[in-house]
């Protein structure tokens, strides 16, 4: 236009063809889903983990140990968080230097397996009990390797790197030779024994329960008022014919009584109403009344406890005879309080544990009335053969219980309205109660003995000191960094207050506890080189050996079979998975290795966490790991929990096949995983605007960065003071983000991310810089500085982002590297070029950045009432200028800057570059070229 100053505006030049507008095939539509399933098939066929391996050899190593999930059903949110966030943690351990192999794992055995088996057998009517062991444990095995194989392809879906070739299952035969070998270190130290007392038991599964395995809910249960009638009363003679009157929610439990407890610092009150003597707490009468209308209508006394020292009552249904018929002795409790009932409580020390343990000090033992099943025995004198006592109708106010007590007279107030929290099975929903069984126990508060590390094989001084497994753990608890530190509060309350470790489980589907008992003194063989053999036979022919074992050739010459009767229960499936360090971190990296850091949610606090510490603790004196993370729970996104019947599930195999799995992993490290995490509809669509915009990113550079060599390359000592800021906010951007990924804290590392990409390069540098990469000449220092800094942005942006985004990044690599085997996640943390002196960039750009916002502010009324139709129309004016007015021109993307006492606007009278649209002095007539664009042009 220059050389036609005349030529009418409609007919001038049309310059773009001389634009340098930034050129690639990269899509900004991700189309993450139909994509990722080949980038998977790529990483498979360069072998890419196995690569990795290699590669990293000889670097510093770090083991991240999978938690095992149950080989059972499909993948849920919670599986899909998790093993995301493992695999974030990973990659960029990885990304870091380090040689980060992963092994997953699966929980093979156990009750949820077994009890899928049987559903399958209960549909064709048929009973487990009827098949023979070997076939039933078959089908389980087989059960699991089929959901084994679909979990794993889920998994791997998710973009989750690892060894899937050769994971770890707790059924494969080494995984149960080391586990049985496990056992035996704990027997051989004299850290096991076998006893009868109340544990966590399921009458529809049919056997003991861990803690972990028991999830509580609220119900309503009946509650009762029963009377036990005084018959003597030593330190208190006028007591004899009152009626001792006991509260409870477990009515079932009355026809297993033995005792009665009170409490020594209790005042009860001995009172009249209509000819009857009753006893009960003092504080407790207005509730006792209001619930069985019962009232003083005469004071006879008031005393403590002790005053029933001594004393002892006849059972409701005495008349019964035999067991019934003994006197039922009171007994002083210090667990008796005045919380809720009559201050009275009545002894089952089958069904409770301080039952269990006050008349243990007294000599009454359990009597095991009700069987597996929760059915009083056949032979038992009251209600025989009868129950389910977990039915609500046998132990209703109007069940058999009740209606005999009331006949009886005994039953002075029965309703079905107490609501409470109760113990439920996590797997069958049913209630469980707690059993007086003989179960085989780890001891928390036995000193293992002096020679117990010996014959755990181990010299640590903790267990040849004598300490207790309690306090072993205790201390392994307090060396172990708890991510976040609010958990070891967590964890050392329970180990602190847990009681013995309930180890047998009395189902088919797990390692057996093989261990041989002496027929005549109940003590079981402690030989080690019997144990070696059964180590040897698990090895070769796997758990199933056990079953099917010539028991003599086990035995060896030393030991007769018929002393000795092999054990038929199993190993309860926390044993099996906290000897997961022993069959994965010790066996393939040594017998010294133990793991840096274990993940998983918070209800492993009392499971995975608990049992793999323990069993560690007890065979090696310290904790498998040097670190435990905890995540919460996925809820929906009203913050409730997760169910069918609710119809909030959230499938995160849908959300894959829909958006992708970098959706999904966007949306797990953006979130405080560190607490429970909602997801749904608008939490999904606020991950994906963030990845939308981060892959814009990419895209802008890789257009930007089109055709660039490194010809091109500026030194950062000649670069303008914009790129070395960059420069400067990308160091200390990668401080960051070292810190955020080595804490584990990838909600601070993607925000930071993200952050920068936005607020730093795309609403900043790229916005200020795209006049000199769209109109600049090829060789300008200006646009070969912000290429270059470009190019360094790019192999730094891709690799910080690789870990969450994995898929992406491989992409973005691609469509810049393309080659057959190269993948960015063999590449290293980057490399940043140095800043050179020691100028205050950082201070003034941050000045130039809150003025550039107060200039757009000001812009902004004039763009509404379109005084300008963009800010390349205003000329403004500052009150300070921390760089030249031109170069401020060109970041506050203005016509001119003036110094001036404030921020003005107003319309420039320049006329717009037919080019570049700047509004510039030497541009004689609109449309006409400015002196920059007329070189280049030229």
């Amino acid at each position: 236009m220059t050389d036609a100053p005349n030529t009418p505006r409609d007919s001038a030049r049309d310059y773009r063809d001389t634009v340098f507008l930034p050129k690639t095939d990269f899509p900004m539509k991700a189309g993450l889903a139909a994509k990722e399933p080949a980038i998977l098939d790529r990483w498979a066929r360069i072998g890419l983990y196995d690569r990795l391996r290699r590669e990293r050899e000889g670097c510093e190593r770090f083991i991240l140990h999978d938690g095992p999930p149950y080989a059972n059903g499909d993948i849920h949110m919670g599986h899909a968080m998790n093993k995301v966030l493992k695999d974030i943690i990973v990659r960029s351990q990885t990304l870091l230097g380090k040689d980060a192999p992963y092994v997953p794992g699966w929980d093979c055995h156990g009750l949820p397996i077994e009890w899928k088996v049987e559903e399958a057998y209960r549909a064709k009517k048929l009973n487990k009990d009827d098949v023979p062991v070997d076939q039933f444990r078959a089908e389980c095995r087989a059960y699991a390797e089929k959901w084994v194989d679909v979990q794993r392809a889920e998994f791997e879906r998710l973009g989750v790197m690892g060894d899937w070739a050769d994971p770890y299952l707790t059924m494969n035969y080494d995984a149960e030779a080391a586990i049985v070998g496990e056992l035996l270190k704990f027997a051989e130290s004299g850290q096991l024994y076998r006893g009868a007392k109340p544990v966590m038991w399921s009458p529809v599964e049919k056997t003991a329960l861990a803690e972990a395995e028991v999830e509580y809910e609220d119900v309503v249960s009946t509650q009762i008022d029963v009377g036990f009638e005084i018959v003597e009363a030593p330190e208190y003679p006028p007591l004899v014919g009152a009626i001792a009157v006991i509260w409870t929610t477990t009515p079932w439990t009355i026809p297993v009584n033995q005792a009665l407890a009170y409490g020594s610092a209790i005042d009860y009150l001995v009172f009249g109403y209509k000819g009857k003597r009753y006893l009960v707490a003092e504080p407790l009468l207005p509730a006792f009344t209001k619930r069985t209308g019962i009232g003083m209508e005469s004071f006879e006394a008031l005393a403590k406890g002790p005053v029933l020292e001594g004393a002892t009552a006849r059972h409701p249904m005495h008349h019964l005879g035999g067991f019934f018929a003994k006197p039922r002795p009171f007994l002083e409790g210090d667990f008796v309080t005045i919380d809720a009932g009559t201050g009275l409580v009545h002894m089952s020390p089958d069904h409770g544990e301080d039952d269990f343990l006050l008349c243990k000090r007294h000599g009454i033992d359990p009597v095991f009335a009700v069987d597996g099943a929760g059915m009083y025995r056949a032979d038992w004198a009251w209600l025989g053969g009868q129950g389910s006592v977990i039915n609500k109708k046998f132990v209703a106010a109007d069940g058999p219980i009740c209606s005999d007590l009331r006949e009886a007279g005994a039953l002075i107030a029965a309703s079905d309205d107490f609501r409470h929290s109760y113990p439920h099975s996590w797997r069958s929903k049913a209630k469980v109660i707690q059993r007086a069984t003989p179960q085989w126990f780890i001891p928390m508060d036995r000193s293992a003995g002096v020679d117990a590390g010996e014959a755990a094989g181990t010299t640590d001084a903790a267990l040849t000191n004598g300490a207790t497994l309690r306090e072993v753990a205790l201390d392994a608890i307090a060396a172990t960094q708890w991510v976040p530190a609010r958990a070891e509060n967590r964890i050392r309350a329970m180990v602190e207050g847990r009681p013995d470790w309930v180890i047998s489980r009395q189902r088919a589907w797990g390692v057996p506890i093989a261990l041989y008992v002496h027929r005549q003194t109940g003590e079981y063989l402690s030989d080690p080189a019997v144990n070696a053999r059964i180590v040897a036979a698990f090895r070769e022919g796997g758990a199933d050996a056990w079953f099917t074992a010539d028991h003599q050739a086990l035995l060896g010459d030393a030991h007769t079979l018929a002393d000795y009767e092999p054990q038929r229960d199993i190993l309860d499936v926390w044993f099996d998975s906290g000897c997961t360090h022993v069959f994965t971190v010790e066996a393939r990296y040594g017998a010294d290795v133990r793991a840096n850091l274990y993940l998983e949610g918070s209800d492993q606090h009392r499971g995975w966490f608990q049992s793999s510490l323990l069993e560690s603790c007890g065979t090696r004196g310290r904790a498998p790991y040097d670190a435990v993370l905890t995540h919460g729970f996925a809820l929906d996104d009203k913050g409730r929990k997760m169910s069918k019947s609710l119809g909030n599930v959230v499938d995160p195999l849908k959300i894959i096949g829909e958006s992708g799995a970098d959706i999904l992993r966007m949306w797990v490290a953006s979130t405080d995983y560190f607490d429970d995490v909602r997801i749904g509809k608008e939490v999904l669509a606020t991950a994906s605007d963030a990845y939308r915009k981060l892959r814009n990113t990419f895209r802008y550079l890789l257009g930007a960065l089109d055709g660039y060599s490194d010809a091109e390359t500026v030194d950062v000592a000649d670069m303008p003071e914009l790129e070395q800021y960059i420069l400067h906010r990308l160091g200390m951007l990668d401080t960051e983000l070292r810190e955020a990924a080595t804490g584990y804290e990838f909600n601070r590392y993607i925000r930071l991310l993200t952050d920068f990409a936005n607020e730093d390069l795309s609403a900043f540098f790229f916005d200020v810089r795209k006049d000199s990469l769209y109109c600049d000449a090829h060789d300008s220092v200006k646009r070969r500085s912000y290429r270059t800094v470009l190019d360094t942005l790019f192999h730094a942006l891709v690799r910080y982002a690789a870990p969450v985004l994995c898929f992406t990044a491989e992409e973005v690599w691609q469509a810049r590297y393309p080659s057959e085997d190269g993948s960015v996640h063999l590449l290293e943390w980057p490399e940043l070029p140095p800043i050179p002196g020691d100028s205050p960039l950082g201070t003034r750009w941050q000045a130039v950045r809150a003025l550039r916002v107060a200039v757009t502010e000001a812009i902004e009324p004039l763009r509404r009432e379109k005084t300008v139709r963009s800010s390349l129309e205003a000329e403004v004016t500052v009150s300070s200028t921390p760089l030249p007015v031109d170069e401020l021109a060109e970041i506050f993307i203005v016509a001119a800057v003036r110094e001036a006492d404030d921020v003005t606007v107003t319309r420039t009278g320049y006329q717009k570059c037919g080019r570049c649209w700047r509004h510039l002095p030497e541009v004689t007539e609109d449309g006409s070229l400015c002196d920059r664009c007329a070189g280049v042009v030229a």
